[in-house]
């Protein structure tokens, strides 16, 4: 039996993003790409999340030669409000940026780890977690969720 899947997300000029605190969100993950240390691949990513009482969290990729010990903006992030924020039992909204070897701002998605570990934190909250991706020419794709990105992820 075929079945289909229908993925719903908008996409935005950055500047035309309808909620100021998201641009002001993805200005923050811009900003934390530029400390984000990935001298193997010279792909700089940077997430910032806000928890529920408006909160900022930042975190940016970590490489390390002993690949793969190193770590992903998502979940530097994701990990950090948790280790820092525990009483914070909502993330609403997570924006991520990549920048290339160039230094340019270019696509950048979470990877499977991530969404994995994004979907996990959206099952715990019982409330959608919001993701913004930054798209090449000043774009935002904005997924009302992490189910959006990741329709087929298991749960324990």
């Amino acid at each position: 039996m075929d079945k289909e899947l229908v993925i719903n997300y908008q996409e935005f000029e950055l500047s035309n993003l309808p909620d100021a605190a998201d641009r002001e969100l993805m200005q923050k993950a811009v900003e934390a790409a530029d400390g984000a240390y990935a001298p193997y691949s010279h792909f700089h990513v940077g997430a910032a999340l806000r928890l529920a009482d408006g909160t900022v969290v930042c975190g940016n990729n970590q490489e390390n030669a002993a690949y793969p010990s190193g770590l992903c903006a998502e979940r530097t992030a994701v990990f950090a409000a948790s280790a820092q924020r525990p009483d914070v039992q909502v993330y609403e909204t997570l924006a991520i940026v990549g920048r290339n070897e160039k230094g340019e701002l270019c696509e950048a998605s979470p990877c499977g780890a991530c969404r994995q570990v994004l979907m996990e934190y959206e099952q715990r909250q019982k409330h959608p977690l919001r993701v913004l991706c930054y798209l090449k020419n000043g774009y935002v794709r904005v997924f009302p969720s992490v189910a959006s990105l990741l329709p087929f992820s298991f749960d324990f």
